[in-house]
C-alpha cells in the first residue's frame, strides 16, 4: 500500500488590508483655518427687490396728483413683505455660512446679525418717540427710508470692515450716502430716488458678487 500523501499548503497571507492614511496636521490645521468665503448675492437682490418694489410704490403714490393712486396700506404692505422676505433670505445665508464655524468667528458672526436687530430697534424706537414729540407728520415720514438706508449703510460698512469685505464696504458707503441724501429732494423725490439707486447698488454689488468671491477663494 502507498504511504498517504498530503498536499503541501501555504498559509494565508496575514498582511493587513490597507487603510487610508489621516490627514497631516499641518492639512488639519490649514483647512480649519480657511476662512469663510461668504455669498451674499442672494440677500443683495433679495433687498435690492424689496426696496425697488416697496419705495417705488410709495413714490408713485404719494403727492398731491400720484401717478398711480392706490390705498395707503399698499406700499406699505409691499415694502413690509419685501423687507420681510430678504430678511429670512438673509438669515439663511447667515445661517449657511455659519455651519461649522467655531471659535471666535462664529462669535463675531453672532454679534453681526445681533447688530441688525439692535439697529432696527434703535430705529424704531427712535422715530415712534420723535413722531409724539414733533407735530409735523412728514418728519416722521422722511425718517423711515433715510434711517433705514443709514442703519443699513452703517451695518454693511460694519460687515465689510470685519469680514475685509471690500464690496461690501462700498455698498453700506453708497446706501448711507444715497439714502441720507435723498431727503434733500422731498418726500416724493426722497422715495423715488431710494427705490431706484439704492436697490442699483444692490443689484451693482450682486453682480460684483462672484468676482470677489473668486479673488477670496483662488
Amino acid at each position: 500500500m502507498s504511504p498517504t500523501t498530503h498536499a503541501s499548503t501555504r498559509p494565508a497571507s496575514t498582511r493587513p488590508a490597507s487603510t487610508p492614511r489621516p490627514p497631516a496636521p499641518d492639512a488639519v490645521r490649514a483647512a480649519a483655518a480657511a476662512p469663510v468665503v461668504q455669498d451674499n448675492r442672494p440677500a443683495y437682490l433679495a433687498w435690492g427687490l424689496a426696496w425697488l418694489v416697496g419705495y417705488g410704490a410709495f413714490a408713485l403714490s404719494s403727492g398731491p396728483d400720484p401717478l398711480v393712486p392706490m390705498p395707503a396700506i399698499v406700499p406699505l404692505v409691499l415694502l413690509g413683505a419685501g423687507v420681510l422676505g430678504a430678511l429670512v433670505v438673509s438669515a439663511l445665508g447667515i445661517a449657511r455660512d455659519a455651519r461649522g464655524v467655531t471659535g471666535p468667528a462664529a462669535l463675531q458672526g453672532t454679534l453681526f446679525g445681533a447688530a441688525w436687530v439692535i439697529g432696527f430697534v434703535a430705529l424704531y424706537l427712535l422715530i415712534t418717540a420723535l413722531g409724539g414729540q414733533v407735530p409735523d407728520e412728514v418728519v416722521s415720514i422722511a425718517l423711515w427710508p433715510a434711517g433705514s438706508a443709514l442703519v443699513v449703510g452703517m451695518l454693511y460698512l460694519m460687515g465689510g470692515a470685519l469680514y475685509r469685505d471690500l464690496l461690501q464696504f462700498g455698498l453700506g458707503t453708497w446706501l448711507a450716502l444715497v439714502g441720507t441724501a435723498a431727503v434733500f429732494a422731498g418726500t416724493t423725490g426722497q422715495y423715488a430716488l431710494t427705490a431706484v439707486v439704492g436697490s442699483a447698488g444692490y443689484v451693482t454689488a450682486a453682480a460684483l458678487e462672484g468676482r470677489r468671491r473668486a479673488a477670496a477663494t483662488a
